[in-house]
């Protein structure tokens, strides 16, 4: 076998003995892992055991990220960029918690996170034989997709009815190969605690976001509030804060290196079992649009906005996403060209066909799955700039056009049969975008939303003759006016801006819709065709891709063994690993732990490294209280262990041997950015805030101890 092949194998279809600290599994896998002899030091029993009390049950899905219980009293910790979102509507010019942080002294003063919401997982089960039931028979791939879609929103809206704070999500493993329903318990009160300022909280930026060193002290608490009977609900003067279960003990003492850890989160998507074929269109087509594409409405943005202060907070948190997203997407293709990622999928692909070619009956079932993917790509390579620029006017073409196609998408979708519906769109769906509106409508900055509207008709007009988009003549060629003119006019005449406006149009006919007289509900309605027609084509793309990738997973199954994780699709995981450095090129190593130090090292009273006066003071004064860690003779910052996360699990606990919170983690580093494609042993890390800074700064520095005290923690 060749040597490439040993070293390659994907991880992903390895022996556990192979790399150990690989993959993002399922709680009812954890028996397979072996971990006390990893150094494990309770019970598999105290980490999950369905119906009882275990740690799983602090664990929560919060935002876009993780958080977990970290006191009786509902408080849960999580990241500052997973909280930023909330911070950020909250603020104003006057009161600017991004910049200034945030403190609540008293239960009374703690602030609503608008639009946050929290999932307590409540039960996992085994779906797959009644999921599968609805397509017997069925071998069209678009027709089977759309049986089993129906049947999970079947049988996800009967947990939904049964109470006002159960959520149901059933979701796909191995690529359809098995189907688990996950049930939720709703928090829909959150409230922010204590959140440091941006000169901690984000310390470095854009500059270290990725990197290691770090010296990001990216943590925020919140808290989880009920009604007095314990249901979750909206926001009410009268809620009580929540009382869990389970909440995770602080650690006592510090961490050197070697020391076991694990993590239980909610990590969003990887693709470690896709195809060479998925590998050259992300790399050659997807990343490198989605980069562009980010880069330059952030540039709009900052641009439009360096002399409004106000402008700034509405819309630092798009910019924060999209530059975050933006950064991963580039250290995605700067790995796999560095590694030759492609080619190495490639070579593996060689191997694969051998095996499959192996015997007739493998060769009928598996020898041409890869040929036939790679077909279906071919199809998506002959529209890809008309399908971008769909994309850019469904997604990135400004707040009030977006507003404008969700509400007459709605529309039309619902006055469809429901066999002909998209089983994601029912009644429930206009009220959630009802919620939506409201808070999406805070961050609307019109000059920002005109901005990025001109870009996409411009980039409609440049569209090739063959693939200009239908409908859109009556602005680009017929109305005499550039696309700046145009804009201007119809925002000056929209009644879209108004969030009541926009509204009041949830809900009503497609008919009555098209009568709103509206320049942008009259851009939706003409390019409604191209969202249908782009729609039906990602309908069958992705019907006959997964089709092809169960197949795919069923001869890797047979192939390889059953001893696989599946991939990440945001529902809860364990991944385990020691506390480790790393060699990121010749004669460097890094260490894994940094300092208090090296916070001040990099402050230079700027932005991104522009730390508070009152933390270098501390510094200077080593005024550490019991948060210094023998070994540094420093408050450690931020530390480095093999776990295996991605996005998503931002926020998740990291919690040493005994089951005790020892750090958030909050990143991943650049130079293992194709993580989600491949596991590497040698370089991947997650990066994780040490527990001990986020109380230095939360007592010493935000002179808020009485959370230690709630935390049950000695100071």
């Amino acid at each position: 076998m060749k040597k490439h092949f040993i070293v390659l194998i994907f991880c992903v279809i390895a022996s556990l003995s192979s790399f150990a600290q690989e993959g993002m599994w399922m709680l009812n896998q954890l028996g397979q892992l072996d971990l006390a002899k990893k150094g494990l030091k309770i019970p598999l029993q105290e980490i999950y055991e369905p119906d009882k009390p275990c740690l799983a049950n602090a664990i929560l899905l919060l935002g876009g990220g993780t958080a977990s219980f970290v006191s009786p009293e509902g408080l849960v910790v999580t990241n500052h960029h997973v909280a930023f979102s909330a911070l950020q509507r909250t603020s104003t010019v006057n009161s600017d918690f991004l910049e200034n942080g945030f403190l609540a002294k008293e239960r009374s003063a703690e602030i609503n996170a608008p639009g946050y919401q929290a999932r307590l997982m409540t039960a996992m089960k085994d779906v797959t034989n009644d999921v599968l039931a609805a397509a017997t028979g069925i071998t069209d791939p678009v027709e089977k997709s759309k049986k089993v879609n129906l049947k999970i929103a079947e049988m996800t809206e009967v947990v939904r009815k049964k109470s006002s704070d159960s959520e149901a999500v059933i979701v796909p493993m191995y690529n359809g190969k098995q189907y688990l329903m996950y049930t939720y318990k709703v928090f829909k009160d959150i409230r922010i605690v204590y959140s440091p300022p941006s000169s901690i909280g984000n310390y470095g930026g854009e500059t270290d976001n990725w990197m290691w060193p770090r010296h990001t002290g990216d943590f925020s608490f919140m808290r989880v509030y009920v009604t007095p009977d314990g249901q979750g609900s909206e926001y009410k003067a009268d809620n009580v804060p929540y009382k869990p279960k389970v909440w995770l003990k602080v650690a006592q003492g510090g961490m050197k290196e070697g020391d076991f850890n694990f993590i239980m989160g909610y990590p969003g998507s990887t693709a470690r079992y896709r195809s060479s074929n998925s590998v050259s269109w992300n790399l050659e087509y997807s990343y490198p649009f989605f980069i562009k594409t980010f880069s330059e409405i952030i540039s709009l943005s900052e641009e439009l906005t360096k002399n409004d202060p106000a402008g700034k907070i509405k819309v630092a948190s798009n910019i924060k996403g999209l530059a975050n997203a933006m950064k991963n997407y580039q250290g995605k293709v700067d790995g796999m060209k560095k590694t030759h990622f492609l080619q190495k999928k490639l070579d593996f692909e060689k191997e694969y066909l051998v095996w499959a070619n192996t015997t007739p009956e493998r060769k009928a079932k598996y020898a041409d799955i890869i040929s036939k993917e790679k077909a279906q790509y071919d199809v998506l390579r002959k529209t890809k700039d008309l399908d971008n620029v769909a994309i850019i006017f469904q997604n990135f073409s400004g707040l009030v056009l977006l507003s404008a196609n969700q509400i007459y998408y709605i529309a039309k979708e619902m006055e469809k049969p429901v066999a002909e519906r998209n089983p994601g769109i029912t009644e429930e769906t206009s009220k959630e975008m009802a919620e939506e509106l409201t808070l999406s409508y805070k961050d609307y900055l019109e000059s920002v939303d005109k901005a990025t509207l001109v870009r996409a008709l411009k980039m409609a007009a440049a569209l090739p003759a063959g693939q200009r988009i239908t409908g859109l003549e009556y602005i680009i060629t017929d109305s005499g006016k550039t696309p700046e003119q145009w804009v201007d006019d119809a925002y000056s005449t929209s009644k879209m801006k108004d969030a009541g406006f926009a509204k009041s149009l949830i809900g009503k006919p497609s008919a009555e819709i098209e009568k709103a007289n509206d320049p942008f509900i009259k851009l939706a309605v003409s390019i409604y065709p191209l969202v249908e027609e782009n729609n039906k084509t990602q309908e069958v793309f992705g019907a006959n891709v997964d089709a092809l990738r169960k197949d795919y997973m069923d001869a890797l199954y047979e192939w390889k063994g059953k001893n696989m994780y599946p991939d990440a699709n945001r529902t809860i995981r364990f991944t385990w690993g020691p506390v480790k450095g790393y060699k990121p090129a010749d004669a460097v190593w890094y260490s894994p732990f940094t300092s208090l130090q090296g916070v001040v090292d990099k402050n230079t009273g700027e932005e991104p490294f522009n730390a508070p006066e009152g933390l270098v003071r501390l510094a200077e004064k080593k005024d550490f209280g019991k948060w210094s860690d023998p070994n540094l003779g420093d408050v450690p910052v931020a530390f480095l262990n093999q776990c295996d996360i991605t996005g998503g699990n931002s926020g998740s606990p990291v919690m040493n041997a005994k089951g005790e919170i020892a750090g958030i983690a909050f990143d991943g580093n650049y130079e293992a950015m194709i993580s989600d494609w491949q596991y590497d042993y040698a370089l991947q890390r997650c990066i994780a805030v040490d527990i001990r800074y986020v109380l230095f700064v939360t007592e010493k520095f935000g002179n808020a101890g009485f959370l230690l005290d709630e935390m049950g923690v000695k100071k």
